[in-house]
Order: C-alpha cells, then sequence, then structure tokens
C-alpha cells in the first residue's frame, strides 16, 4: 500500500490513549466489547471518543445510536461517547479509494477538537486500508478470539495431531508488521491483549487445547491474555436498546432487578479493563494532525 503521508512527523504527545478493537475474523464480538469498554471508561468519569470503521456492518454506530435511542424514549440518562464514523471510499484506483479513508479518519481525529482520555476503535473483520490504518494507531490493542481452533487459526497455525503451535497466521502476521512500523516513525509500542471470549461455563477439553494454544502464541508473538468472557445469553439480548450490563446492575434507573449473571458480566469487564492496564489519565496537549499522519506511515509500509 502506498505510503499516503510521508511528510508528516511522528506525534510529540497527545491527550488520548487510542483502544482498538481487532479481529481480521468476523462473529468474534468485538462491537459489543468495544462499547462495554467504552461504558465502562465513561463511568469512571473518562472522557471518551468512539471512531467505527466498519463502514460497512456499522455495528458500534448501531449500538450506540440504539443506546441513543432509547435513552430518549425513556428519559433515562446513559453514558454516550463522542461518536464518529469513517466513510467507506469509494472509486475505481485502490490509491484513490485509500486517500479518501484517509482523508476522512484524518478529518475526524482533527474534529475531537477537545482533549479525551480515551479515544475506542472498532475495525472492520478484513484486510483493508482503514484497518490497518486503525492498527496502526493503537496504543493498546484488543483482539477477542472465541473459544474454538477456528478462531485460534487467526493467530496462529496448529498442528492437527499435537495441538501444537507451528507459526504465526495472517492476521498475527499483520499486526507484527504494524507493531514494528510504529516503531519505525516513533510512535509509543502497542500493547496486544488477546481475549477469550464467549467461554463455556463449564470448563471441557476444547477450553483447555485453546487456552495452551493461546499460551504458546503469547510467548510467540508477544501479547498477554487477558481472562475471559463468559458465554452469556445476555450480551445477545442488549444490542437493540443499547443496553450494557453496567446499566442493567442500575436498578433506579432499568426498574428490573439485576441478576448474578448481570453481576459476574460486570466483574468479568472490569478484569479485562484491570488487565489492560490503561493509564489512569492524559494531560499531554493532542497533536492530532501528527498522529493520524505517523499511523499513516506505520500502516502503509
Amino acid at each position: 500500500m502506498a505510503n499516503l503521508a510521508p511528510t508528516l512527523p511522528p506525534p510529540a504527545s497527545r491527550s488520548a490513549h487510542v483502544i482498538v478493537l481487532g479481529n481480521e475474523k468476523g462473529g468474534s464480538g468485538k462491537s459489543t466489547l468495544a462499547v462495554h469498554i467504552i461504558v465502562a471508561l465513561l463511568r469512571e468519569g473518562h472522557r471518551v471518543a468512539s471512531i467505527d470503521t466498519d463502514s460497512r456492518q456499522l455495528s458500534l454506530t448501531r449500538y450506540i445510536e440504539n443506546r441513543s435511542r432509547f435513552a430518549r424514549r425513556t428519559g433515562i440518562e446513559f453514558d454516550v461517547p463522542t461518536h464518529f464514523l469513517v466513510r467507506l471510499g469509494e472509486g475505481a484506483v485502490v490509491a484513490e479509494v485509500e486517500a479518501r479513508e484517509f482523508a476522512s479518519f484524518a478529518e475526524i481525529v482533527e474534529r475531537l477538537g477537545e482533549r479525551f482520555d480515551f479515544v475506542v476503535i472498532d475495525t472492520p473483520a478484513n484486510d483493508s486500508y482503514r484497518m490497518r490504518l486503525s492498527h496502526a494507531m493503537a496504543d493498546t490493542l484488543v483482539t477477542p478470539i472465541n473459544d474454538s481452533f477456528v478462531d485460534l487459526d487467526v493467530l496462529g497455525r496448529v498442528d492437527g495431531e499435537t495441538l501444537a503451535v507451528r507459526g504465526a497466521s495472517q492476521y498475527a502476521d499483520l499486526v507484527r508488521t504494524v507493531r514494528r512500523n510504529r516503531g519505525a516513525t516513533g510512535m509509543r509500542e502497542t500493547n496486544w491483549v488477546v481475549v477469550r471470549n464467549r467461554i463455556a461455563s463449564i470448563a471441557n477439553r476444547n477450553q483447555r487445547h485453546v487456552a495452551a494454544g493461546l499460551q504458546q502464541l503469547s510467548a510467540m508473538l508477544d501479547f498477554r491474555v487477558a481472562p475471559g468472557i463468559t458465554e452469556r445469553i445476555i450480551f445477545r439480548e442488549l444490542f437493540p436498546t443499547g443496553v450494557t450490563v453496567f446499566d442493567m446492575l442500575d436498578r433506579a434507573v432499568m426498574g428490573v432487578e439485576p441478576t448474578m449473571s448481570h453481576v459476574a458480566a460486570r466483574r468479568e469487564i472490569r478484569e479485562l479493563l484491570d488487565r489492560l492496564e490503561l493509564p489512569p489519565r492524559l494531560r499531554a496537549p493532542a497533536a492530532a494532525g501528527a498522529m493520524v499522519g505517523a499511523a499513516a506511515a506505520a500502516a502503509a509500509q
């Protein structure tokens, strides 16, 4: 891919810590996890902006729209981030499409204006310029994977007989390249955390094998494995209203009694946030244009 902004300098400092939800495989739960991270940070008093770069699926955008609509209809005051959508580039020439997508991304970051503590970015489940640019911006990369060898294959190839990891897979190679290029452009090192998602409540042999494979890959690819998120029906029911498990725990707001499942789900999200080791709050002035320019250089190489 062409380097779209080679002359822009790397960022000296910025206020926002960028969290990217990324996985080249669809259905891993990126958007649902992104919303819960966003709401958790908002409830802690942080200033949070969100960016949806998956301009076809729009899952994060729809979730936040549903949340705002439900709040207006019920009169409930929900924590909502400042949200932006990166428009899909159009055209027959790849370089022109990438240029439009870069311009859209740059405009959004420039428009952030006020100083945010965190920017959370949801990405498309495919290898595209928007996806690479998003990953190049990641101070923290969160990769959720379902508890299966199909999902594990996105990170590494597993021997069918011994179940030993034979090497890195396509998405892992993409992340490894972007992390290396970030260093070359003077950006801070990406903290990569892989999250086991939709774990069965009853332990089984498959879980043990997947966990063992992740530990092998963790040493090979330099990522950390976060505490997992258990499979719960509640996560599948929240999207139409935009509600999160944090909202469900507020009986005075929701008018329903929270269950132990809600409490356990919130605890798991909190444990994930602890594992991300996010900075408490950043106060340096933003350098939005430089941030995007350096990210473009990292993504393009």
